[in-house]
């Protein structure tokens, strides 16, 4: 299977190429950054798509940083709505699968359960409800080829493209530097592997799951303050969690207040996905923050 990576230099896409090339489905991988493909330029999207041949592709790209979009909401529209569109059309026009990278923040946060798929959703934000729409219209343009695949809380080696990093090395940082951090804990979600993210994504395909919606994360669940606390106890740092409100730390872009997905859908077609503390124990210990003896690596 020749499969193209759209947004392959960030967390998610860069743990999808280094899958891709080690799984016997893939012939051919075609990793595409944002120099190859501007997808902000509509008119682009269809042209750049038209001069490769793939059988899948998998669209990593979007505008994701979450308060600034809430004054470009005309940008983010285009790049997660409009975009994801046209490249549904141009997987149709090839009739090859179409697997569109979403998010939890899809939903709003009044659930008293993890989220499933068919859950109404009711985004709080410029980026859940642009990417939502993006969901929408790929399934629309191309029901019977889109695959809708939504990440939460992402952690990967290749750090977040625009974000200067990710969550963990910016605990791991603080903790370091100032011997204490402060992380809210009324907010609930699903922290994430972006390895495990990218086996599970790739499994789907390879097992041709049914186009619709799947949610894509490690299984459990923690508030940013809990998996702030795991993450400076497995790496060992005499540092202080301390819990605070989300009202300390106020944001241009409101944040659900639970937003936890569950990957039961996923992991009946894929396997069973790792729950998040060990995910993050393997990302610590391939970032060089653990010792071999204190790693899920060691545990085989």
């Amino acid at each position: 299977m020749r499969i193209l990576i759209l947004g392959a230099n960030g967390q998610l896409g860069s743990d999808l190429s280094r899958w891709c090339k080690s799984q016997s489905i893939v012939a051919d991988v075609t990793a595409l950054c944002r120099q190859d493909i501007d997808i902000s330029n509509l008119d682009a999207v269809k042209a750049v798509l038209s001069r490769y041949e793939f059988e899948a592709l998998i669209n990593c790209t979007s505008y994701h940083k979450t308060d600034e979009v809430e004054q470009r909401a005309t940008e983010a529209f285009a790049i997660n709505a409009q975009a994801p569109q046209r490249m549904a059309a141009a997987c149709k026009a090839k009739r090859a699968r179409f697997i569109h990278i979403s998010t939890d923040y899809v939903f709003g946060g009044g659930s008293l359960r993890p989220y499933v798929e068919s859950d109404g959703t009711s985004p709080l934000n410029v980026y859940g409800a642009s990417k939502l729409l993006g969901e929408n219209l790929a399934l629309r343009e191309y029901p019977e080829g889109s695959m809708i695949a939504r990440v939460a809380s992402l952690f990967g080696i290749a750090g977040s493209s625009g974000k200067g990093g990710n969550f963990v090395e910016t605990m791991l940082r603080i903790a370091r530097e100032k011997g204490e951090v402060r992380v809210v804990n009324d907010i609930r979600m699903s922290p994430t592997s972006t390895a495990d993210a990218a086996r599970v994504i790739l499994s789907l395909i390879e097992k041709r799951a049914a186009p619709g919606v799947y949610h894509v994360v490690n299984s459990g669940e923690a508030t940013w303050f809990e998996f702030a606390r795991e993450i400076i106890s497995q790496a060992g740092i005499p540092a202080k969690v301390t819990p605070v409100t989300s009202q300390e730390f106020p944001t241009a872009a409101v944040r659900p207040s639970y937003s936890v997905l569950s990957n039961e859908k996923a992991a009946t077609i894929a396997g069973p996905i790792p729950e998040w503390r060990d995910a993050l124990n393997r990302y610590l210990y391939e970032k060089g923050h653990l010792a071999p003896s204190t790693s899920a690596a060691g545990k085989n």
